[in-house]
């Protein structure tokens, strides 16, 4: 039973080709690129605002020179969104709740912030190891801390995403099983445990949209720092 619960995380086979490669395309298939012949409609203007929005939200904490990384964070942001709510659907495969995925996703953006702010900025940007005022003895345990905290960046990054919506998945998994076994057996439990999974459901759609959010906008706030 143990081992049941942790399946849906397995990335499927199909003729030995992982199936997440068409889970990771997938989202693409949702936003189709504008065209001058099309008419505006209200999907389309909606899809606009959405991603105008979005765009607004990741940008606001950033200065001009930021603003070089509105295509890479929306599309970012975009992209995680779409597949932490189609993983929500029944008999689909979350591909966020793999951590080998989201550490491929962290690292290289923290690595080019990172990169951006030693290349343009490097007095600045080493500057942050050391607070200012810093007691002379502490200075070399503080500068090994500041140091470990900013190589362990991209480590929490990929950990949150993936034990978010691990956790959210395998409640969902428990309080669904829980309602079917019951319902033969104590039919007004069985029905208080749906309405229970229902809720649960509801906060994982704020959970998925949410740490989709935050995911990004950490990016932001580290590109702050170095621009």
């Amino acid at each position: 039973m143990n081992l049941s619960f942790f399946d849906q995380f397995m990335s499927p086979y199909l003729l030995g080709i992982p199936l997440i490669l068409i889970s990771l395309l997938f989202p693409a298939l949702l936003l189709p690129s504008p065209h001058n012949r099309w008419i505006t409609n209200r999907i389309s203007t909606l899809q606009s605002w959405f991603i105008y929005t979005i765009t607004k939200q990741l940008m606001t904490p950033l200065n001009k020179k930021g603003h070089k990384w509105a295509l890479i964070l929306s599309s970012l942001m975009i992209f995680l969104l779409s597949i932490n709510l189609l993983g929500l659907l029944p008999y689909t495969f979350p591909p966020t709740t793999q951590l080998s995925m989201n550490l491929a996703l962290a690292f290289p953006l923290w690595l080019a912030t990172l990169l951006t702010g030693l290349r343009n900025q490097p007095s600045a940007s080493l500057g942050h190891l050391l607070p200012e005022g810093t007691p002379t003895p502490l200075i070399p345990a503080l500068i090994m801390i500041e140091t470990t905290s900013l190589l362990i960046r991209p480590l929490a990054l990929g950990v949150r995403l993936t034990a978010n919506l691990t956790a959210g998945h395998l409640l969902i998994q428990l309080i669904s099983t829980a309602t079917a076994v019951l319902f033969s057996i104590m039919p007004a439990i069985s029905i208080l445990t749906a309405c229970v999974l229902l809720l649960l459901t509801i906060l994982e759609v704020a959970v998925a949209m949410i740490q989709a959010y935050v995911f990004v906008l950490l990016l932001s706030l580290y590109l702050q720092e170095n621009i």
